[in-house]
């Protein structure tokens, strides 16, 4: 797949944004702030928030012209990435990435241009947060408690929603509703495309969160593993828990490459975004849950204690491992593009 995209690669400006990015996030206290906002105190991690928005995070996807950057989906997955190296709280993959690719496409209609072009300005602006539900990939919305603008699109279809229901996930900072629409906003024969967009840049923005709560994985796992001792010397030097680490790592740095893959794919408007994406869904969710397995092995009872930090990323994974398409889904997708069947 790589040979499509003879110039992949991450720039010296992109690997210096994604520095600034986890350099801010090391200092705001993420976990903290992650920690607060499943206990329903939302203050510390829209404070984070709006500390992104100062770096211009929460603007990528959002075009020029409404005050964002316009960048790439490389960029895109730069910044997700880290947010899920840090177990940030909120929704990432919605109000970063699918949220603005919808009302980017509403913004182009005459119907809707102003209220567009205004919602998206607050995405930019981090004075809003967007999310959506788009079944039957993504069932449920997510955090529309903290979001200002929920949407729903559904066959096509893009609505104003408004959440019902709700539904605690595994991982407590996250909290799922069913939503309802309220007021259509664009039939099929406006947004199916940009409904397809915004699926595929959700799911690029998950698995980047999975490489990043991955690597956090790997590093939490090889600090305990040089300070817990076990017959009188530390268990990293235990050639099974090396083989174990390795392999962690391995899966993280095979993973990269089909993400920014697909990045570019995606950015590129190849014919083979939908595949590309769907491949990098798949190894990024396999390696963080490998990452996560090994880091309960590594860590041992203390793994599995809420009052541990190691929770965070460990529950985080579980719950995006199946977000945005299930693997088997994704799968499915991969083998019926590359044998011209159907998914």
């Amino acid at each position: 797949m790589l040979r499509e995209h003879p110039g992949l690669g991450r720039s010296a400006e992109q690997e210096q944004f994604g520095a600034a990015v986890h350099d801010m996030l090391s200092g705001a206290d993420a976990p903290g702030a992650a920690r607060e906002w499943a206990a329903g105190n939302r203050e510390p991690g829209l404070a984070l928030w709006g500390c992104l928005a100062g770096l211009g995070v929460t603007g990528l996807a959002v075009p020029q012209r409404c005050g964002g950057l316009g960048a790439s989906p490389l960029d895109l997955v730069v910044a997700c990435e880290e947010l899920g190296h840090h177990a940030a709280p909120g929704p990432v993959a919605e109000s970063l990435a699918a949220v603005p690719q919808l009302l980017t496409a509403l913004d182009a209609t005459a119907e809707l241009a102003g209220r567009a072009s205004g919602w998206l300005a607050g995405l930019a602006a981090g004075e809003l947060l967007g999310t959506l539900a788009a079944p039957p990939r993504l069932p449920y919305a997510l955090d529309t408690e903290a979001a200002g603008l929920v949407l729903l699109a559904e066959g096509g279809s893009v609505w104003l929603a408004s959440p019902g229901a709700r539904h605690r996930s595994v991982d407590g900072t996250r909290w799922l509703a069913e939503v309802h629409g309220t007021e259509l906003l664009a039939d099929r024969g406006v947004a199916a495309g940009a409904v397809d967009r915004a699926v595929q840049l959700g799911t690029l923005a998950s698995a980047a969160q999975l490489l990043g709560a991955g690597r956090a994985l790997l590093a939490a796992s090889v600090r305990h593993a040089g300070q817990r001792s076990q017959f009188g010397r530390p268990i990293g030097t235990f050639q099974a828990v090396k083989h174990q680490l390795a392999d962690v790592a391995i899966g993280l740095e095979f993973a990269r490459p089909l993400l920014d893959a697909a990045a570019a794919a995606v950015g590129g408007a190849s014919a083979t975004a939908r595949r590309d994406v769907s491949a990098a869904k798949v190894a990024c969710a396999d390696a963080a849950y490998r990452a996560a397995r090994t880091a309960l092995q590594v860590h041992g009872a203390i793994g599995y204690t809420q009052e541990h930090d190691l929770s965070l990323w460990l529950t985080k994974v579980r719950a995006l491992v199946p977000a945005w398409g299930s693997q088997a889904g994704h799968r499915a997708v991969v083998m019926a593009e590359l044998t011209g069947g159907a998914a």
